[in-house]
Formats: C-alpha cells, sequence, structure tokens
C-alpha cells in the first residue's frame, strides 16, 4: 500500500447561502451552489465559518431537505442550504440555532461605530459604547449584559461564545442605521431624546428651578421643561436644536 493511499480520503458537500449570508461569500459563491471540501466529520458550524459566514448571522440549516442545529456532522454528499437569522418571522418548526431574539433590546458597538452609537441614543436605544474597548471586553460584557454586538469586524461574531451578533455591511451611519433597524425590526421601540447621547443614561426630568443658575438668560426666558443626565449631569431641554434634531432623525429612519 502506497503513502498516497493512506492518507484520508476528502468528501464533499454541497453549500449555498442565502439572501444576506452573500455578504460574506466571494464573487465566484454568491447565490449558488458551490461544493466544499473537507475530511472527517466536522460539526456543521466549522465549515459554515471556514467558508466565511459568523455563526451569529445564521439562524436556520437545511440538510438535505432536513432542519438541522450547529452539532450536525457533515457527510459526504450532503446538500446544505443556510438562511439568515429571521427576528420578525415565526419559524419555529424548524430547529432555530439560538434562543428567543432579545426582545428587550440592547447592543454594545465596536470601536468604529461611535456614530451610529450616538444615533442609536438618540432614537432611545440602550447602545453601549468605548473607543477604547477590547474585543473580550465587548464579548464579556454582551454575555453579560444581554447586549447584541454590533461590529464592522466579522471576526469578532466568530467567537463560539457570542450568541447576538450584526456584522454592519455599510460605512455611511445613516445606512448603518437602518440596517440596524431593519435587521431587528426596531421602528416601533423608537423613543426620541429618551437617552443621553454621551453616555448613554436614560435622562430623568428635573425641575427648572433646580438648575436655573447653570442655564443662560434666554435659555431661562424662554424654555422651562427640562432632564438631566444622572450619569454625566448634562442638561437638556427642547431649543432649537430640536426641531433640527427630529428633521436629522426622520431621514434616518
Amino acid at each position: 500500500m502506497s503513502e498516497h493511499s493512506k492518507q484520508p480520503v476528502a468528501n464533499e458537500a454541497y453549500f449555498r447561502f442565502y439572501a444576506e449570508l452573500n455578504d460574506f461569500l466571494p464573487h465566484d459563491k454568491v447565490r449558488r451552489t458551490f461544493p466544499y471540501r473537507f475530511k472527517g466529520n466536522p460539526s456543521i458550524k466549522d465549515p459554515i465559518e471556514a467558508i466565511g459566514v459568523p455563526h451569529t448571522e445564521v439562524d436556520l440549516i437545511i440538510v438535505n431537505t432536513v432542519s438541522v442545529g450547529f452539532g450536525y456532522r457533515l457527510q459526504n454528499g450532503d446538500y446544505v442550504s443556510v438562511y439568515p437569522v429571521f427576528e420578525n418571522i415565526d419559524i419555529s418548526p424548524v430547529i432555530k440555532l439560538r434562543k428567543e431574539p432579545l426582545r428587550k433590546t440592547a447592543f454594545i458597538l465596536d470601536v468604529h461605530l461611535g456614530k451610529l452609537a450616538k444615533i442609536l441614543r438618540m432614537l432611545g436605544f440602550d447602545a453601549e459604547y468605548r473607543n477604547d474597548y477590547h474585543d473580550h471586553e465587548i464579548i464579556q460584557k454582551s454575555l453579560k449584559e444581554n447586549r447584541i454586538i454590533l461590529t464592522r469586524d466579522r471576526r469578532l461574531l466568530h467567537a463560539k461564545v457570542v450568541t447576538h451578533g450584526y456584522c454592519i455591511r455599510s460605512e455611511n451611519p445613516a445606512e448603518q442605521l437602518r440596517e440596524v433597524l431593519n435587521r431587528f425590526d426596531l421602528p416601533l421601540q423608537i423613543q426620541p431624546f429618551k437617552r443621553c447621547t454621551m453616555c448613554n443614561c436614560e435622562l430623568e426630568k428635573i425641575e427648572k428651578s433646580k438648575i436655573v443658575h447653570r442655564l443662560e438668560p434666554k435659555t431661562i426666558l424662554y424654555y422651562n421643561e427640562f432632564s438631566i443626565c444622572p450619569g454625566c449631569d448634562r442638561i437638556y431641554w427642547k431649543g432649537s436644536h430640536y426641531e433640527k434634531l427630529k428633521e436629522q432623525l426622520e431621514l434616518f429612519c
């Protein structure tokens, strides 16, 4: 028996990825069935990520017409269809690959998404962000506080412990916002000007008399309703900037 004949025989399965999962694929694999060669019987999660798709983007896998989980062992000749996360479609008869969507929506954003974090806060969403977070800190905080990771770095979503995350495609903040609102079905959850855009704390109403010494004369004259951030002590009121912000938000949404 030759040395060549002792080598493990490579198996071949056939994959197709659907909808936005194609964003992660090289051009020759987009929207088409393609072969994938492998040795042994790896769990199906491994080839999906080896092809380039983070597991957090996947919610349904069909192998030979049967729904399977990430633990399924890939077999020679398998036909695999991989679908993205369905946040607002009931697919309960098949195997969903994570727990129910996080209905108390809270995010943590990587260091490249500071502008998006500010916009999300303007809309009232809990958006944790610091420009000095390391990847392991983002992952730990995501797990501890049930936060969805938003990132431009798909490698961050390849971590096995990550359960909820989304890879932002666009570099434009307005388009990034539209991605997030559509991906997580959020328009009905928008509550503008509920949070501090600087530190993410929920604003609290405060009597004018308690902060009048901190206000400019024209502000004292024309405005009577104020909120304060319990985190950074920043004062908010519906001044001339308020209508401009509303117009910006309408463009984003």
